[in-house]
């Protein structure tokens, strides 16, 4: 069952960094750093959008709008440390005994 856990907890860390990622390819291509022209950056950021706006669609209608800024992927990532905490409390104890 520890593996279980262990496992639950990496893939919220690795879907953190993907989230981190996306985040960080969607400003490089706003300040045109990046073109989406060149077919890896568009199948990199195509991939990134598929993975994260699942999750992040129903955070952008809670939100209200802060203009140009989204913090969507901060809030997300904020919920998945605190989950992550919780199974480190909860789960592991409970396991241990």
């Amino acid at each position: 069952m520890y593996s279980l856990l262990y496992m639950i907890d990496l893939l919220i860390e690795l879907y953190i960094w993907v989230l981190i990622a996306s985040a960080v390819l969607s400003w490089l291509v706003a300040f045109n750093v990046i073109n989406t022209r060149n077919r890896f950056v568009y199948v990199v950021g195509d991939t990134l959008h598929k993975l994260t706006e699942p999750a992040l669609r129903p955070i952008r209608r809670i939100l209200p709008n802060f203009g140009g800024i989204d913090l969507s992927p901060l809030a997300l990532i904020l919920l998945l440390v605190f989950f992550r905490k919780l199974l480190h409390e909860y789960a592991v104890p409970a396991l241990l005994s």
